[in-house]
């Protein structure tokens, strides 16, 4: 019997099979390419659960129609080897055969069993927390990282997955500790990096953070499209409450779209990081239309709550007829999907999506309307606090453009309470206040973004991280 390189069970005989998974795991926890190399590995080795197991997650992370229909070709051979596997192998393969059935129930449930009576199966945890982010359940996130701490206190990677509940659940001073013990074990850990922008952007650290990831930016070597992105993305963000907006439309054109077009996840950051800069005044050209171009195949894509609210909004903003596909498909889908995951889709996801494409067309009162109505359970849709904040801000810009100078005026001082000098939102406050007539408010707004933009003074984006 062999053994992954965390010290599980593996049944059957082949060396280039366990590197393979091994590849896998690592890969899967680093967010590294390597973990596709298990897809080599099982076709070559039909007999070997774990790889083909492992090869049929790899195609449900796809997060589209097609990723299941992909998996099965994996989970047929997984199941016809299964009986002569270990348990954990066999549960690791009714875990697929339920994901590829849609029944995120039984996946969850069966994640919990695994990682109870193989607390280093860390491939499953990690699947496990991946489940519960997509339904904004943050304190199980944390659970199911903190369960296995104990077995897994030599490896970098828990650290991260139990920083990032942290995060999520609003506990930051525990976030921060564990990631930076993650980078203390392994400089290049991802997840943790990625964990500790997060505490930086909800506590206003913004220079800090900016710093932090450009001094990080050369470990990004060997990672997957999502993750590469997705760090870069979160510097972007970094850059526009500095002011330095056209730097963040350079990491957009430069790292944040162009690795992966056609994945998931490339896409929503894509989108996502268009519409902020258009929000703080960027004229971000005909980048939308090239956007849309690889967001038309959504147009009937009710994967996830959480993809199809930013497909809506990309396709509805560059004026695509698939916007309106894509509503009906999510409208349609709300009264049918599954009982698990219904409610997000028919409360949250159903008027989001109108609220959206009504913003997108310019229809800002009933923009306001559907997204107010969606916001206060936005977390049920999935993502994280940063990623949903593309929907706070759209829901401001709505109150803004249909009036409600009152509700701008709350909600921008909230905002700022969390980044008091990030040029954005003092801007707005600017124009909010001397639209109410409190011209000194106004003033001393407009002199806290001036300030900032004072001290970043523009420069090339690619330069900023290479001088790190």
């Amino acid at each position: 019997m062999q053994r992954d390189y965390l010290g599980n069970s593996i049944s059957g005989g082949r060396d280039s099979t366990l590197r393979a998974i091994d590849d896998f795991i690592e890969g899967y926890l680093a967010y590294e390419t390597r973990a596709e190399r298990v897809l080599i590995a099982a076709d070559a080795d039909p007999e070997s659960c774990m790889a083909n197991v492992y090869g049929g997650i790899l195609w449900m992370l796809l997060e589209a129609p097609e990723g299941a229909a992909r998996a099965a070709k994996y989970l047929t051979a997984a199941e016809h080897a299964a009986p002569g596997a270990t348990r954990r192998e066999q549960l690791n393969c009714a875990m697929l055969r339920a994901w590829v059935d849609d029944d995120l129930g039984r996946c969850i449930r069966l994640c919990d069993q695994v990682s109870d009576e193989f607390p280093r199966d860390l491939a499953i945890v990690k699947t496990h927390q991946y489940f519960e982010f997509n339904r904004g359940n943050s304190p199980e996130m944390l659970r199911i990282a903190l369960k296995v701490s104990a077995a897994n206190s030599d490896v970098p990677y828990v650290y991260g997955m139990k920083a990032f509940g942290y995060e999520q659940c609003h506990l930051l001073d525990e976030a921060e500790s564990e990631a930076r013990s993650a980078l203390a074990m392994r400089r290049k850990e991802p997840w943790a990096q990625h964990a500790l922008a997060h505490v930086f952007l909800t506590r206003g650290r913004i220079d800090e953070g900016a710093q932090f990831l450009e001094d990080a930016a050369d470990t990004w070597s060997g990672l997957n499209s999502f993750m590469l992105t997705h760090l870069w993305w979160h510097l972007a963000l970094f850059y526009l409450s500095q002011g330095r907006e056209n730097e963040a439309l350079q990491l957009y054109d430069e790292h944040c779209w162009g690795v992966a077009k056609n994945y998931s996840q490339d896409q929503i950051g894509a989108v996502s990081l268009l519409a902020r800069l258009e929000i703080a005044g960027m004229d971000v050209g005909s980048r939308w239309l090239d956007l849309s171009g690889h967001l038309a195949a959504r147009a009937h894509d009710t994967s996830q709550p959480f993809l199809s609210l930013q497909y809506l909004y990309g396709l509805a903003r560059a004026r695509r007829p698939e916007a309106k596909v894509l509503l009906e498909s999510v409208r349609e889908y709300a009264e049918r999907a599954p009982p698990f995951t219904r409610t997000a889709w028919r409360d949250v996801a159903r008027p989001g999506c109108e609220g959206l494409y009504a913003y997108a067309c310019g229809d800002f009162e009933r923009a306001w309307r559907h997204l107010s109505v969606a916001m206060p359970r936005m977390a049920e849709a999935g993502g994280s606090h940063a990623q949903r904040d593309l929907f706070e801000q759209l829901l401001l810009d709505a109150a803004l453009k249909s009036g409600r100078l009152h509700v701008a005026q709350q909600a921008l001082e909230l905002r700022r309470s969390a980044d008091p000098n990030g040029v954005p939102v003092n801007t707005l406050l600017a124009g909010v206040y001397a639209q109410l007539g409190l011209n000194s408010l106004a003033d001393q707004a407009r002199s806290r973004a001036a300030l900032t933009r004072a001290r970043h003074p523009s420069r090339d984006a690619g330069d900023a991280a290479r001088d790190a």
